[in-house]
């Protein structure tokens, strides 16, 4: 029995170290066919803007990006601009389409996202140094097509899928799953359109909403990219909110 048990020991733990190398071989083959690291790395920020369309909406959207983890993300309809952002502790948002034109702290939802967006170049790179956890899943389907799917589990806890082409092993697919106050939040984003910037692939193309309604996904289009330019910090850290105009004194009974 002792054996018995030993050796089913032995092929879970053989199990788990293949499974580990295949991920670990999944990810290098998906950063070198994205350009390799060097070229990932050399690439300290980015901006971007592109149209949003769901159904008939359609929105402006660009976001400028700087290395680790500073973003700041605009939407504009009609002359009136929303904007999150983080600068690497704080996340903050101005909302005029709900009233609001001065600066205000982003709510835990909002944060989570951002906080999670402002990955620079994202839970792949240095997976291990930033606390993730991988594994590989094996082989999925995705719009009857077969792909490899990894997992990873953030250091938060929140869960990434990606779902990698077999031939070129870059997402054409991901999948979070976040859990916020003991609820699941899951969204899923299609990939695609990829183009070179600086030597390094970017989806031009994004698709993303809730899992499992696709009515409500909106895509957004990329038309134009530019890497390594210089992006101010300032832009990313949350600016004061005006003044408030000091009260004027009562005047005198019988003074005007």
């Amino acid at each position: 029995m002792r054996k018995l048990l030993s050796l089913a020991l032995g092929m879970i733990c053989s199990t788990a170290a293949m499974s580990a190398q295949t991920a670990d071989e999944l990810v290098g083959k998906n950063l070198e066919a994205k350009g390799g690291v060097d070229k990932i790395k050399a690439i300290k920020t980015l901006k971007y803007s592109g149209k949003f369309q769901q159904g008939s909406f359609t929105a402006q959207v660009s976001e400028e990006a700087k290395a680790p983890n500073n973003i700041r993300e605009m939407f504009t309809v009609q002359g009136m601009t929303q904007i999150q952002a983080y600068d690497g502790k704080t996340g903050w948002q101005i909302s005029p389409f709900q009233g609001r034109r001065d600066p205000e702290m982003l709510g835990e939802d909002d944060l989570r996202d951002i906080v999670e967006d402002a990955d620079f170049y994202g839970p792949l790179v240095d997976y291990k140094e930033k606390g993730n956890a991988l594994e590989y899943l094996g082989h999925d389907m995705v719009d009857g097509d077969d792909v490899y799917r990894l997992k990873v589990t953030l250091k938060n806890g929140d869960i990434v899928y990606y779902y990698l082409d077999p031939d070129t092993y870059i997402e054409i697919r991901t999948e979070r799953q976040q859990f916020i106050r003991g609820a699941v939040k899951e969204s899923q984003t299609d990939l695609g359109s990829y183009k070179q910037v600086n030597g390094v692939f970017f989806p031009f193309s994004i698709a993303s909403g809730p899992k499992g309604r696709p009515e409500q996904k909106g895509t957004v289009t990329i038309e134009k990219m530019e890497a390594n330019i210089d992006i101010p910090d300032s832009g990313f850290k949350m600016p004061a909110a005006p003044a408030t105009p000091a009260a004027k004194p009562a005047g005198k009974p019988g003074v005007e």
